[in-house]
């Protein structure tokens, strides 16, 4: 399955609304798609084990909450934030 990255308060801006994590992932359950991860920019390069980067550009990276979001193979629709 695809992997869709949005940043989570982007994400909720567009929906008009807010939901706390759990919530979210019952809310991506109900219409089919899968809550992969939460994380943000700066995790992601900490726990990388193929892209080293120095503290300094660790540092610069973005602490903003992203949600990986697991996408059906046949529904491209839903590979954009417009599309969630």
């Amino acid at each position: 399955m695809p992997t869709v990255a949005v940043e989570k308060d982007t994400f909720f801006t567009h929906m008009g609304r807010t939901y706390t994590d759990e919530a979210f992932d019952e809310l991506c359950f109900e219409f089919g798609i899968e809550l992969d991860e939460i994380t943000s920019e700066r995790e992601e390069a900490q726990k990388s084990s193929t892209v080293k980067l120095s503290e300094a550009q660790i540092s610069a990276l973005s602490d903003k909450v992203v949600y990986k979001i697991d996408v059906p193979a046949n529904r491209y629709d839903l590979l954009c934030v417009e599309g969630l």
